[in-house]
Order: C-alpha cells, then structure tokens, then sequence
C-alpha cells in the first residue's frame, strides 16, 4: 500500500527539528530511515533544494527554501507528485504561520510541534486520494517536476546508516578530521561583518595609496620603489584576511595571526607618509578582523537532535 508514513521540518543551517509527526512506526525498516533522516538533515546545506533518496522500501523526498527543509518518508510506490505536492503544503502553511526570524532564533529542538496538527491532517488527506481529487490542481505540480526533476541521492553519495562515510557523507568528530572543501564555518556576527568591511576599506586606502605613490615613481619625485611594495602588499594582506574570514582553510588561525605581522610590518615602514592615526586605524582593523577570524571556528558535530 501507497502511503506517506512521516514528516519532519528541520533548520537547514544546522540541521535543528523544528517540527516532526508524531506518530513513527517501530519497526526495523523505519529505524533505518530514522537514521537516514539524521544523516541527511546534517548535509541540508550542502544539498539542491529538492532531493529524494531511495531506501529500498522507502524514499526520503525533501524540498528546502528560506533556511527550512520539509521531510518526508512515503512508501517506495508512492507517486512523486503527490510527495512533492504534499511538502509544498507544509512550506506554504509553515511560512504562512512561522516567521524567519522565529526559525533562525529557535534554540530548543522542536519548539514548533504545535504544526504536527496541521502535518497529521494533510498527510490524511494525502493519504487518501479519493479526498484529493477534487481539492488540489496536481498539473503544476508534474510540470514542475518534469522540468526540474528532484537530485537522487544515491547510497554512496550519503554513506550507511552504521557510521562508514563517503566523500560525501563527512565525519563531523573534529575540525582535523574534515575536508577543508566541505567544513562549514560558525554564522557570522554583526561585529564580523563589521570587521569584513572595515578590512575591504583598508585594503582600497592601500590600493589608492600604491597607486599615486606608482605615479609619483614615474614623474621622478623620488618616491621609494618599496613604498609601492608596502602598499600593495597591505591591500593584499586585508583581501586575504578577509578571505580567511569567509572561508575555511587549514592552518586558518595561524595564518590570520601571520597575516596580521604583515599589516603591522607594512604600516610601520610607512610610518614617514602616514599620521599617527591612519596608522592607528589600519593596525585597530587588522586586529580586530584577526579576533572575528579567531572567533567564527569551523562548526563541529552536528547535534544529534533525535530527528
């Protein structure tokens, strides 16, 4: 028999339930999904926006949009219409009811439970197609699919439910242990985005500065050749700081510490064409922008939320 068995709604950011039916079977094939449903609400973010994965007897069907995923399990017969249609309902109900800020401010796991009522109603109805006939328009729905076909995610790609990863399935048990390609960083802050643009103004006063000491150069005032090389290797410290503040890389905290010497050692050959507080600007920035670097750490082990 045809049937959605159960449906979560999951945070994509960090793979938080915010909602879930309550009403899970206890046999063996859905604990096995149970855990696939684990597995995939860790990746959220590194997956398209609509997938399906097939268990055997069962299939994960999900859609993501706005920082929220809706997840289903259906039997493997079930058709891929009425799966997608039914959690496009939810996303239309959830962000009707929810607002984002609440989503991305929520800190407990579950703390929408209250829209199981409105899951176990629609996946009734859903579950009944004869009710369905007459209350939703499934022509958009199919043309939709057949134009964009949700992402199979395979068995490989995923890794076992018994802990054996893939390239695709990472181990979140220590930064040391995660490709650099796939570790996300902690969200940023309002200070850190502070910092990132203070970082990019100096790294453009540096540029202009290199700039008219390269012209100075050319009309002969005797303009030292390694001012030029001092400004222009300031710009490049701050992009790169800002690099190291956006992105995750090996060695990351050393190599903002390192990146900041420079800044101090460029500022203080320039220290006959700068004022005390240009050079006290420049130097405050690269320092601040190194604490948010230090700050924002690459996020460990998803919290296992018993999705």
């Amino acid at each position: 028999m045809s049937m959605i068995l159960s449906a979560s709604v999951i945070r994509v950011r960090d793979g938080l339930p915010l909602s879930a039916s309550t009403d899970y079977e206890q046999g063996t094939g859905m604990q096995e999904c149970r855990k696939y449903f684990k597995m995939l609400s860790r990746k959220l973010a590194q997956l398209p926006d609509r997938c399906t994965l097939k268990t055997g007897h069962y299939n994960i069907n999900f859609i993501s949009s706005m920082g929220v995923s809706y997840m289903m399990l259906c039997t493997e017969n079930y058709p891929n219409v009425l799966a997608f249609s039914f959690l496009d309902e939810l996303q239309k109900e959830f962000i009707t009811t929810y607002n984002m800020m609440k989503t991305n401010t929520a800190v407990r796991p579950y703390c929408f439970i209250e829209f199981d009522n409105f899951i176990q109603r629609t996946k009734q109805r859903y579950n009944n197609p004869r009710s369905l006939s007459t209350k939703i328009n499934l022509s958009d729905m199919q043309m939709e699919i057949k134009l964009r076909p949700p992402y199979q995610i395979s068995m490989g790609e995923l890794g076992s439910a018994n802990g054996v990863t893939s390239a695709f399935s990472v181990d979140y048990k220590g930064a040391g242990k995660i490709s650099s390609a796939h570790q996300r960083l902690e969200p940023t802050t309002l200070s850190g985005i502070v910092a990132f643009i203070l970082s990019l103004l100096c790294a453009a006063l540096n540029l202009i500065r290199g700039f008219h000491a390269i012209e100075s150069l050319l009309q002969s005032d005797g303009e030292d050749f390694n001012y030029i090389v001092a400004f222009f290797l300031g710009t490049a410290a701050c992009l790169y700081q800002c690099y190291l503040f956006v992105y995750y890389t090996g060695w990351r905290n050393v190599k903002s510490f390192l990146t900041f010497g420079l800044i101090c050692l460029c500022n203080m050959y320039l220290y006959e064409l700068r004022n005390l507080w240009q050079l006290f600007f420049h130097v405050t920035v690269g320092a601040f922008v190194t604490l948010q670097i230090w700050l924002r750490q690459a996020q460990g082990k998803a919290p296992d939320y018993d999705v």
